[in-house]
């Protein structure tokens, strides 16, 4: 049996890249860290972070992930369900099949690996869940997006109040308008996102990821059913 690692282990999907990826270097400074993913391969990460494949809307999915973790590091103290998909869904284009798999990313997923997890969770366990702030402020052509965050969100608050009584926290982050690399807009719509910011500028990877290490830690300790607005005051 894998003797448990010394250094507190958080697992986070969908880290390939982008705000994962700058979650999985930010926590590995003093956690044991491991990543999923599906279709990019990671890039720039350190050797010590275990990356695992896997496709978490696949029932099978999630218990194989949790199982390489738990092989690899002995331990899961803090959950980060950060792999998401967001697909247009104008109703006069309706596709019922990209609907239904971003529905499956965005909320299935997340429960699925908790449930797989959740035996090796003890209490002080952190699960954080990044939503977006199109749960609450619905994108044009895209509302089915909004509603599989805002479905995370009521997720987050229900799932929060069940775990309480192990000691486990659940909360989440709505990030605004976060410039990463692999987002394709065009320098007009950049400057529409700056515009509606109130601090005058994107938010970065970096920003989510000392918010999703304040709340893993233990400043963070009465903190839970939460979602956690980190968008700069956009459209304030």
């Amino acid at each position: 049996m894998t003797q448990p690692h010394a250094q507190k282990v958080a697992l986070i999907t969908g880290a390939a890249r982008g705000i994962g990826r700058a979650m999985a270097l930010d926590m590995s400074r003093d956690h044991g860290v491991a990543i999923t993913y599906r279709n990019t391969l990671p890039d720039g990460l350190s050797d010590d972070i275990l990356a695992v494949h896997c496709d978490l809307t696949d029932a099978a999915h999630p218990a194989a992930v949790v199982e390489a973790v738990i092989d690899h590091f002995g331990r899961i103290d803090v959950l980060i369900n950060n792999a998401g998909s967001a697909v247009a869904s104008p109703v006069d284009t309706f596709d019922m099949t990209g609907a239904r798999a971003m529905m499956d990313v965005n909320v299935l997923a997340p429960h699925g690996l908790l449930v797989a997890a959740l035996p090796h969770l003890q209490a002080g366990a952190a699960v954080i869940n990044i939503s977006s702030v199109n749960a609450v402020l619905p994108p044009g052509g895209a509302s089915l997006f909004g509603a599989s965050k805002a479905a995370l969100e009521l997720w987050t608050r229900g799932i929060a109040k069940e775990l309480g009584p192990r000691g486990i926290r659940v909360n989440a982050i709505a990030p605004g308008a976060i410039d990463v690399e692999d987002a394709d807009r065009p320098e007009a719509l950049r400057q529409l996102f700056i515009d509606a910011t109130a601090l005058g500028r994107l938010g970065t990877p970096k920003d989510i990821a000392a918010t999703v290490r304040f709340l893993a830690s233990e400043h963070a300790a009465f903190i839970t059913g939460e979602v956690l607005t980190v968008s700069g005051g956009y459209r304030l």
